[in-house]
Order: structure tokens, then C-alpha cells, then sequence
């Protein structure tokens, strides 16, 4: 989300945000940060400084600078025309901007769409309801509250908005997946968290079924999608999202298999994986994913870009029996698939914590393919509690281990980082 704010406010103090992004935004100036700080776009960021150290001999502000952001679109939003009457707003696409694109008080481009076009949805709606709305080429408003999910919806029409208020809730009924997008161009989905039920899913999003097509001009694009697999009740799901669709964009998504609340535990709310990205040219800006049971994103496609990324490893692992991936110790938080040729990512930072076994090992926190086409820059590693977790490497075999042991140098805290791969 842009934000702007006045040059006659003091600079941006940033408190203890551990990992924090700013995207397409502009800023009287910043300071401070703790382990990771993402600016993409952002006019008035400070200057990377992510790996270096002060005159103090300690860490810089571990600042990541990109001066544009490669693609980005705005979320749509709901709001009142001059004459009273409910409209909502769907931005464009833009490309290696900076800045908000409001700056004249009004978005640069994009579409009104009248409130009719929605099919206000309520809780009290059946499923075959909300698809009907859909298969008829409405767009769909979901209102606040808790939504059971007992068949896909369906969005097939290009274009189409999905758009929650409150973060309305989808939670998936029977196993069921509880959003599917064909293979079609423009969706925006925007402002809804998915949540799994305690039957297992295969799937809670499935965004296209192929990776061939897909519009740069005209992306499928998720603004503040949430995902949740447990916390308030038993879930499951084996993927929370996947992403078959080129060129789809993703901004600001929380994925969680959750740490605490009920149905929270190793055998309870299973799922192996977060994101699985088959898609070319699927951009992430902003992606925040904790706590599953295997790899939590893996990315298959071509020319895949992350800007910020956020993970904590799962607490709970009985034992490291029980979370070894063949003869390694562990799963990556991130893996780039070995025959990806290109891909990028900027501002990456991982963090284990072991609650129940405090000698498990993860080998590296994130497992990319050595090629020229293949880039991490500002890549972390946390322990979060002494002795609780060891992360042996940052990247493939590289980088120091966090182990919480301060005659290490790297006592419980203290990012291990590596500022370019290779």
C-alpha cells in the first residue's frame, strides 16, 4: 500500500519492527530498523546500507533500497462519486514507478466499476449463490464475517474484482478448495483471508491451471490476502496458495499455519507448504510466510522477482526425525527449483525457533540453483531464543550459522547475513 507523507513532518522513526516494506510511497527521510528494512519505490528512502557497519563497529540500519518497483497496482477500494453514490475504484498497472500514484489527489489511471456490477455477498449466502453471480459476469463484495465454503467458487470471467471489507473470512467446508481463477487475465482479488477447514485441502487459492499466457499489462494481481491454517479451529491444507498463472502479482500476503491458538500442533493443523509459485514472471512484493511443515514457498517459474520476504520455520517439530527432508536436516524456508535459469529477490530474512526440540537443525533457510540468472540480495538468518534452533547456513552452503551461542559472535538475536548470492 502507498502512503504519503508530508516533508514538513519529522522523519519516519521505525520502533522494533524486526522486518518491515515500504512500497511506492514517499517519506520526509527514516531511521532505525532492526534486521530488515525493504524500500521499493519509495521516495525519500534512506540508502542501502544492508551488510555494512557503522563507525561504531557495529551493523548500519540494515536498509534494502530498490529506487523503482518493477510492477505494481494499487488495490481496489470502495468509495462515494461526487454525487453520493458507491463506486469502486480499480487501478492500473504500472511499471518501475516510484512515488504514490495519487499525487495529484486522484489514482493516475484505472476503471470505475458502479456498485451494481457487485453481487454483495453476506455470510448468510450459499456458495452456488455467490458462483451464479459470478458465472453471470458480476464482480463480487464479500461484507464482513464468516463465510462457509462448500464448493470452489469459480471466478472464470477476465476482469473480474473480488473484494472483501473487514477481511471476510472463506473458511473451506469438507476439503474443499475454496477459490479457484481459470486461466483468464485482470482478476483482482483483494482483502480476504482463507482459512482451512479440519477436513484437508488440497489447495485454499488456485490462481490459473497453466502457466502459458498470462498478461504483464494485465495481470491477475492479490492485494492483502491472508491465509490461515488453524488458530481459531483445527485446519489443514497441503498448499495454502498456488500460482499457475504468468505474470500474476502479489502484494502484501500473510500466509500462516498457526504457532498458537486452537487447533495449533504438529500433528493437528498439518500443511506442507505456503506458496507454490508454476507461473513465469509472478512478482511478490511483500510476502510474509510462517510455520509450515515442509518447504513453505517454492518456485518453479521463470523470472520470478520477491521484494521482501519474511519467514519463520515451524516451532513444533516433534523431533529431527520428523522434520528431515531425505538425508538433510530441515526444509528451506524458500526454494527456487534446480532448473530455474532466472530469478530475484531482495530483502530476505528467516528466523527459527524451536519450542518443543531445541537441538533441531534447518541446513539453509533458502536453496536456489548456482547460475548468473539467479540473485538473492540482503538475505538473513535470526535465531529468536537462545539455544532454540539452529540454522546451519544462510543461503545453499553459505553463511555463518545462528546457533544463539555468544562466544560465536552470534549470540540468540544476532542476524547471520549475507548481502549478495552468489
Amino acid at each position: 500500500m502507498s502512503v504519503m507523507i508530508p516533508d514538513f513532518y519529522p522523519a519516519v522513526t521505525n520502533g522494533s519492527q524486526q522486518q518491515f516494506m515500504v512500497r511506492n510511497s514517499e517519506v520526509p527521510g527514516w531511521s532505525n530498523g532492526v534486521w530488515n528494512q525493504v524500500f521499493s519505490g519509495v521516495v525519500g528512502a534512506p540508502a542501502t546500507s544492508f551488510g555494512t557497519i557503522g563507525g561504531d563497529g557495529k551493523a548500519a540500519n540494515p536498509y534494502t533500497t530498490l529506487p523503482t518497483t518493477p510492477v505494481s497496482r494499487e488495490k481496489p477500494y470502495l468509495y462515494l462519486d461526487a454525487q453520493g453514490a458507491y463506486q469502486v475504484f480499480v487501478p492500473d498497472v504500472r511499471q518501475n514507478t516510484s512515488g504514490v500514484s495519487w499525487a495529484s489527489g486522484a489514482e493516475s489511471g484505472g476503471r470505475i466499476l458502479p456498485l451494481t456490477s457487485f453481487f454483495i455477498a453476506r455470510p448468510s449466502d450459499s456458495t452456488a449463490t455467490i458462483n451464479a453471480a459470478l458465472a453471470g459476469g458480476r464482480n463480487v463484495l464479500f461484507t464482513p464475517g464468516i463465510y462457509a465454503i462448500g464448493e470452489s467458487l469459480q471466478v472464470t470471467k477476465p476482469n473480474t474484482v473480488v473484494l472483501g471489507l473487514g477481511l471476510a473470512t472463506l473458511t473451506a467446508q469438507n476439503g474443499v478448495v475454496p477459490m479457484t481463477v481459470a486461466d483468464v487475465d485482470g482478476v483482482d482479488i483483494a482483502g480476504l483471508t482463507f482459512d482451512a477447514g479440519p477436513v484437508n485441502s488440497p489447495v485454499l487459492l488456485r490462481i490459473g491451471t497453466t502457466s502459458a499466457g498470462g498478461s504483464p499489462a494485465n495481470p491477475v494481481a492479490l492485494h492483502d490476502v491472508f491465509f490461515r491454517i488453524g488458530g481459531p479451529h483445527i485446519g489443514k491444507a497441503t498448499t495454502s496458495l498456488e500460482v499457475n498463472r504468468s505474470g500474476t502479482l502479489l502484494d502484501h500476503l500473510w500466509v500462516w499455519r498457526a504457532d498458537h491458538g486452537d487447533g495449533a500442533g504438529w500433528t493437528m493443523n498439518t500443511a506442507e507448504h505456503g506458496v507454490i509459485v508454476n507461473g513465469n514472471d509472478v512478482t511478490a512484493t511483500g510476502l510474509f510466510v510462517e510455520h509450515f511443515q515442509k518447504e513453505e514457498v517454492i518456485w518453479n517459474g521463470e523470472r520470478g522477482q520477491t521484494i521482501m520476504f519474511q519467514n519463520e520455520m515451524p516451532y513444533d517439530p516433534p523431533s529431527q526425525a520428523a522434520w528431515t527432508n531425505g538425508g538433510t536436516p530441515g526444509y528451506a524456508a524458500y526454494k527456487v527449483a534446480d532448473n530455474v535459469k532466472t530469478h530475484q529477490g531482495w530483502g530476505m530474512g528467516s528466523y527459527i525457533f524451536m519450542n518443543v526440540d531445541p537441538t533441531i537443525h534447518a541446513s539453509q533457510a533458502f536453496t536456489v540453483p548456482v547460475t548468473p540468472g539467479v540473485q538473492l540480495h540482503s538475505l538473513l538468518t535470526v535465531q529468536l531464543n537462545k539455544g532454540q534452533g539452529i540454522i546451519d547456513h544462510v543461503v545453499n552452503q553459505t553463511g555463518d550459522p545462528v546457533t544463539g551461542d555468544p562466544a560465536t559472535g552470534k549470540p540468540s538475536g544476532t542476524p547471520s547475513t549475507v548481502t549478495n548470492f552468489p
